[in-house]
């Protein structure tokens, strides 16, 4: 029993409520606003009495919730946050695996001598993070992975549940099977349509069932419901993609709107590809229509890029053959990312002259900031 698990409890709406006395014990919203469709990211937990969620519209939120305060995102104040808490988290243990800003695994076999047991252990950052950053944390700890997240969310907020070897198969019979990793509304409906409710009716089902009904995943959901999971926390989390998408307050029907808002993530998503040292080796283009009917479509890159020019160009060529506006929300993604240098035997020129130009231009906005220099086609920004 090694594993720990810690989840920041309504992490982006604790800080704003920390950070402004005056939202302290209110409903609490933190995202876009409703006019311009935008959705809940974190609510307090004063919000969640009434049902606002995570990813839910922020004009369904304040039906539910008439008295609901909606707080813009600080995404900069956030990270910055959860680089101290990850700071916490590796006094104790190099074994930290973030799985997002405000939860990460930890494996702390390798610290007992130092710091005591699992659970002193776990006890000793949730006090830190309630001392140092005045925030709250929930605490899981169990013999693997699966076992510790779900403890952390076993009793929130401010939760420390324990579940040793001996006392998993009890914890985990009574619970829905939408509990498991991997389960969502589908899985769930066809285990549900063969009577299987709770992760102990799932236990009692042969393997062999599971696999001719759900494939490969049939095993793993075995392998959980008996409590096993073998892997291990992984320090360094291979990022396997880089993404921006923008959802706009009215539908766009435009071509050229559409081709400078991708522009625009293109410079974004390629700026931090070059802060991060990698590149991307394919592009996707992501669209939602108003029907809420989403798309997406890829095409690989001739060799590695992190040049918002080249992503862009190649957005832009999946918008022109795949795209049937009007458009409510429409995104970019690099995948099949790499930081390996990559040597090509015949450079064209202009890609060459286009990096020399991007060095440049980064060198100016690390100095001076974003907007001290801007392609000029964003300079008539049609959004907001």
């Amino acid at each position: 029993m090694h594993i720990i698990h810690i989840d920041m409890d309504a992490f982006f709406a604790s800080v704003e409520q920390r950070d402004n006395p005056e939202l302290r014990g209110k409903p609490v919203a933190v995202g876009g606003k409703p006019e311009h469709r935008g959705v809940v990211a974190a609510a307090s937990y004063e919000a969640r009495k009434f049902g606002v969620r995570s990813a839910m519209p922020m004009a369904t939120a304040i039906k539910l919730c008439p008295g609901l305060i909606v707080a813009p995102a600080n995404h900069k104040k956030y990270r910055e946050v959860s680089s101290s808490v990850m700071d916490i988290f590796h006094y104790y243990t190099p074994l930290v695996e973030p799985l997002s800003l405000d939860e990460a695994f930890l494996d702390v076999a390798g610290s007992e001598r130092l710091f005591g047991s699992p659970v002193e252990i776990g006890a000793e950052i949730q006090r830190r993070i309630k001392n140092e950053l005045q925030l709250s944390a929930s605490v899981g700890i169990g013999p693997n992975k699966f076992i510790a997240k779900l403890a952390s969310g076993y009793k929130k907020p401010g939760g420390f549940t324990v579940i040793p070897q001996e006392k998993v198969l009890d914890f985990l019979s009574p619970l829905p099977v939408e509990k498991m990793w991997g389960i969502g509304d589908k899985t769930a409906e066809s285990l549900k349509r063969m009577g299987i409710k709770t992760i102990g009716q799932l236990r009692a089902l042969p393997l062999k069932l599971l696999e001719e009904k759900f494939g490969k995943h049939g095993k793993l959901m075995c392998d959980f419901a008996r409590g096993e999971d073998p892997r291990p926390v992984e320090p360094q989390r291979e990022v396997k993609s880089m993404g921006k998408e923008v959802t706009f307050a009215g539908d766009v029907a435009n071509l050229e709107e559409l081709r400078q808002t991708l522009r625009e993530l293109a410079e974004k998503v390629a700026r931090r590809l070059r802060r991060e040292n990698l590149k991307s080796g394919s592009v996707t283009l992501k669209i939602k229509y108003p029907d809420l009917r989403l798309i997406t479509r890829t095409e690989n890159l001739p060799e590695p890029t992190n040049l918002a020019g080249v992503i862009y160009r190649t957005a832009s060529r999946l918008l022109d053959k795949h795209c049937k506006p009007p458009v409510r929300l429409i995104g970019i993604t690099c995948g099949k990312l790499t930081g390996e240098r990559y040597i090509a035997l015949f450079r064209d020129e202009k890609l060459v002259n286009e990096e020399k130009i991007t060095l440049a231009l980064d060198k100016l906005r690390d100095r001076y900031g974003e907007d001290v220099v801007k392609v000029a086609s964003l300079l008539k920004k049609r959004y907001k």
